[in-house]
């Protein structure tokens, strides 16, 4: 089972010359976590990814794109993203007042009994029903201090 769930911005920012600190942060994250068991992605990041980096300023080929998204899958363990998944994402969504998307990912990880989700894009509460939200762009963040399971 997993532990921790990586969003598709830490993905993205690993390929995003843009800002060159974050893009070494998440190549070094993403090494890291890559030789750590219990380290996921969902679909739905893997597809944000894709449809990210082909549309970046100075746009990523398709066929690159999709041999990252190949590597992606053989490197870490992938969530499908079911029926059940959507609908409490969509309760989620409505209840908490924030992006179907965001929930989404919660609900993936809430479904896999993941406890930590690597995102900058945090909710207003560090917590949402047992899963914790953490930023790794955060001056505090150490991966090696992070403790996953209570």
């Amino acid at each position: 089972m997993p532990d921790v769930l990586v969003d598709s911005n830490i993905l993205v920012y690993a390929h995003d010359p843009r800002d060159r600190a974050k893009q070494q942060q998440a190549r070094s994250l993403l090494a890291t976590l890559s030789s750590r068991p219990g380290v996921a992605l969902s679909v739905q990041c893997l597809t944000e990814f894709f449809s990210r980096v082909i549309r970046l300023p100075d746009p990523m080929p398709p066929a690159d794109a999709f041999h990252i998204v190949d590597q992606f899958r053989e490197v870490f363990e992938v969530l499908p993203l079911t029926e059940r998944d959507v609908l409490l994402a969509s309760a989620a969504s409505a209840e908490q007042r924030r992006s179907i998307w965001d929930t989404i990912i919660w609900s993936v990880a809430k479904s896999n009994g993941v406890v930590l989700i690597l995102t900058e894009d945090l909710p207003g509460q560090p917590v949402i029903d047992g899963v914790r939200y953490v930023n790794p762009f955060a001056a505090d963040f150490d991966l090696a201090t992070l403790s996953l399971r209570a």
